[in-house]
């Protein structure tokens, strides 16, 4: 196929055109950065320091800078706020949240991420916020425990929490929540948490082990549990990226 050489010129602004024509806007990333502590879904939200929603909580993340592109951002806020040197869990783009009122300041628009992996480090507040912890996600949804969130945090949260309930029903990403090796009853309790409710061991067990490249067994046994019970076979993860079937939620 011939391609027109006209066509591959660099772009450039038409003559004539003025930016100030169009009202200014601003773009942030939002982050729902998700961990498992002490067998719990859990959280990371910041404390704001100032105005607006100032001593309210919020998800973590900032302003894009001027030459900055948006997933570059989104990692530079994962690494600032998580407080690891490098990120080796799951990072991907949940959505864009636009509406005009969604930010006292001025008009703003969010691209969010949802982030998970495993054993993430205890957050340490930065110089814009007043603390920094991670919540269990059940209590900031309960509406019981005085979470006050920010912005339309709420519904990002629920989105996030949504999204990743969601891919674990046909994806083998359950496995990033775990550190390896790991044992079939780690990658249970994963499932457990995440979803928020019980999931039949047995049912699971055989789920998990007849999709191949789900896990892949290693050399070892886990040591034996606090109640003497018997070593359990240690596994990685696999290169499967897809559950056939899926693993439904509230499946018996």
């Amino acid at each position: 196929m011939t391609i027109d050489n006209e066509a591959t010129l660099a772009a450039r602004a038409p003559d004539g055109y003025d930016p100030s024509d169009y009202a200014p806007f601003a773009v942030t990333v939002d982050l729902t950065v998700f961990t498992i502590r002490t067998g719990r879904l859990c959280l990371l939200l910041v404390q704001r320091a100032e105005d607006p929603y100032a001593r309210a909580w919020a998800l973590p993340g900032g302003f894009v800078k001027p030459a900055e592109g948006i997933d570059s951002a989104a990692s530079r806020e994962l690494l600032e706020e998580a407080k690891v040197d490098v990120f080796t869990g799951h990072l991907e783009q949940l959505a864009t949240y636009g509406d005009p009122d969604r930010d006292p300041r001025m008009r703003v628009v969010s691209v969010a991420y949802l982030a998970f992996a495993p054993d993430l480090p205890d957050p340490v507040a930065g110089s814009d916020a007043a603390d920094a912890r991670w919540w269990a996600i059940d209590d900031i949804l309960d509406g019981e425990t005085g979470v006050s969130l920010a912005f339309d945090h709420q519904q990002i949260i629920s989105d996030g929490l949504e999204r990743v309930r969601a891919k674990l029903e046909y994806t083998t990403l359950a496995a990033r929540f775990v550190a390896e090796p790991f044992t079939l009853g780690d990658l249970h309790a994963v499932y457990t948490a995440v979803w928020g409710m019980p999931v039949r061991l047995t049912n699971f067990r055989r789920k998990v082990t007849s999709t191949e490249g789900f896990v892949i067994p290693v050399d070892g046994h886990s040591a034996p549990g606090p109640a003497g019970g018997a070593p359990a076979a240690l596994y990685r993860r696999g290169p499967a990226n897809e559950l056939h079937p899926p693993l439904r939620r509230g499946e018996r």
